[in-house]
């Protein structure tokens, strides 16, 4: 058995060390004896979503984000949408997760198109939330992270929130929810890396992707008390530093 994982962007969108999430994307499944390939996808290249299991949308200052709006649009933004609703997996931080929206308004700029993806849309604001982050989520439980971001996002009335803010700012500061669920696409503010930290969202992305490749039903679960561990201590650093 093999995943493909595929990273957007990932040569211009990669801030933040978000690169720990294709890493433990690819390890949780190696862990289980399953064959894994990271791929990336640029700006000007073809998307393919017949090749690709599970894709990974990263972070990037508003400069990087001007060309990959424009990338988007057309039929590479269109192939991508359908993929997702199709139930294709994906992890979108920050400038990906803006982008999956309907678009981003960048301080001094032009709007930038999203794809349309979730009901929810993005702009630049006066302040940067910086800091520890504590979610819970319904789907996942207790979250943990490290926001920084200037960028407000805000949902529409079909966009089901990833969770709602225990500690620190999510999405705009204002109504207390933190990223967006849709289909199998999750999107959020959560540096950190994000998956590393907290393995209910890995193995979720992967099982998705097991199950539209091979019709697997159940996850091999693994042992997981180092990852039990690093969490617990996330969010006691958040405990005490926010």
């Amino acid at each position: 058995m093999k995943l493909t994982i595929c990273w957007l962007y990932g040569d211009t969108m990669n801030i933040y060390g978000d690169r720990g999430n294709v890493l433990a994307l690819a390890q949780r499944a190696r862990w289980r004896g399953i064959e894994a390939e990271i791929t990336t996808l640029g700006v000007g290249q073809e998307l393919d979503p017949d090749a690709v299991d599970i894709y990974f949308w990263g972070g990037g200052q508003d400069r990087e984000q001007i060309p990959v709006s424009s990338d988007i649009q057309g039929e590479k933004g269109t192939v991508l949408r359908q993929s997702l609703e199709d139930g294709a997996p994906m992890l979108a931080v920050c400038g990906g997760y803006q982008l999956l929206g309907t678009h981003y308004h960048p301080y001094g700029e032009a709007q930038l198109p999203g794809i349309g993806f979730f009901d929810a849309w993005s702009e630049a604001g006066p302040e940067r939330f910086i800091g520890n982050v504590v979610v819970d989520s319904d789907r996942f439980g207790s979250l943990v992270g490290f926001e920084n971001h200037s960028g407000l996002t805000y949902l529409g009335p079909s966009a089901e929130a990833l969770g709602r803010v225990r500690i620190g700012r999510g999405n705009n500061g204002q109504d207390g929810k933190e990223g967006c669920v849709h289909k199998n696409a999750v999107g959020c503010y959560l540096h950190g890396a994000l998956l590393p930290k907290n393995p209910a969202v890995t193995d979720f992305l992967i099982q998705a992707a097991l199950q539209r490749r091979y019709d697997i039903q159940e996850l091999e679960p693994l042992a997981d008390d180092l990852e039990v561990i690093a969490h617990a201590e996330a969010i006691r650093r958040a405990e005490i530093t926010r």
